[in-house]
């Protein structure tokens, strides 16, 4: 039988509701309890996910106790407070990415989550993509040789069409765009997918990078109510991996016609391959010897994963590794910031 997990929920807002139905589906996990400073939120997320205890501070809940493992599901700027003192009641934690908004933070938490010797893992939701898991295989295992070259992106359109809801319209979007309300833009909301997408494939950490950010004119006088539309919308960076490859990484939320895509081109001195993620379904193409000199580029299976939650609940019962764990967030989060600086260094560009 399997051992009985009791997970609390700190944060109640869209995400929450992903996380909670999950868990509730792996057998032997319990929801026990949620944590959310807004009552009536709190009150509605409880009724709707069976969940029988609810608090308003995380220091109640801390008091309570009745806990095995927390997943936290708050805001980007509150994962850092919300998360040490978690750690330091050994609880296991799951957290939704990025781990922090800085480097600093991130490794705090990171270096917290080691010494507790408790289970530690950040959400990065496309870990589970079966494409990526294959490619990342398949680098390891030589097939396509040293890595040399790569092209990465992340593409979505909300920006520019209402899919997900009207961002100029519905308020609970507006967060995203500003860096008073937590924000750290398209670079830090999934820029930081598209560089572990990216790295964690080609198997090497970065040597050096380079960024350029952008934000573009949304609103009458770049605002919406108390929220100041700053935040960058576009990203483009150029990364120098270990072994000295270089690659391109972009992000966007304004690919029209890309509501949530990502790919992911790598090529060795042996072969490449070619990694899909469209329409929430994923594709890995592949050009090996002896196909190399017809440039036959043939489709792979790819078989499917576990997915964060099943994983997360399994290296607590020590059926499996804390992948991805605090120290990568951490490692992504210095990345983060790394490009945060070199586009607040840019050149001045050509003289007139």
């Amino acid at each position: 039988m399997a051992q009985p997990i009791r997970l609390l929920i700190i944060g109640t807002g869209g995400m929450a509701a992903n996380h909670a139905q999950s868990f509730a589906a792996i057998p032997g996990v319990e929801l026990v309890a949620g944590v959310d400073p807004r009552p009536e939120a709190l009150a509605a997320f409880r009724q709707a996910h069976g969940i029988p205890h609810g608090f308003a501070t995380l220091d109640e809940a801390l008091a309570w106790g009745r806990f095995d493992a927390v997943t936290n599901v708050t805001p980007d700027a509150a994962h850092h407070a919300t998360t040490l003192p978690v750690l330091a009641a050994g609880k296991h934690v799951l957290c939704e990415k990025p781990l922090a908004t800085s480097a600093a933070h991130a490794a705090e938490m990171a270096d917290l989550a080691a010494r507790a010797g408790v289970v530690n893992m950040v959400n990065l939701t496309y870990r589970n993509v079966p494409a990526l898991q294959e490619a990342a295989r398949l680098v390891r295992a030589g097939r396509i040789g040293a890595v040399r070259h790569f092209e990465a992106s992340y593409l979505q359109s909300w920006l520019v069409q209402d899919a997900w809801g009207a961002w100029n319209k519905e308020s609970q979007w507006l967060w995203r765009l500003s860096q008073a309300h937590g924000s750290k833009g398209v670079l830090g909301d999934v820029g930081i997918h598209i560089l572990d997408f990216a790295t964690f494939a080609a198997g090497l950490p970065v040597a050096e990078m380079s960024c350029r950010l952008a934000t573009f004119d949304k609103a009458p006088g770049g605002r919406i109510g108390d929220y100041v539309l700053d935040a960058n919308d576009s990203a483009t960076m150029q990364v120098v991996l270990a072994n000295g490859a270089l690659g391109t990484v972009a992000a966007t939320r304004f690919a029209s016609g890309h509501l949530n895509d990502l790919r992911l081109r790598i090529y060795g001195d042996k072969g490449g391959l070619d990694l899909r993620f469209e329409g929430g379904q994923s594709q890995l193409f592949a050009c090996l010897e002896p196909d190399l000199k017809a440039a036959l580029w043939q489709e792979l299976p790819c078989p499917i994963l576990p997915t964060v939650y099943e994983r997360f609940i399994a290296a607590i019962r020590g059926e499996g590794p804390a992948e991805p764990d605090f120290a990568r967030g951490a490692e992504l989060q210095a990345l983060l910031d790394l490009a945060e600086d070199s586009a607040a260094r840019r050149g001045e560009g050509l003289p007139a």
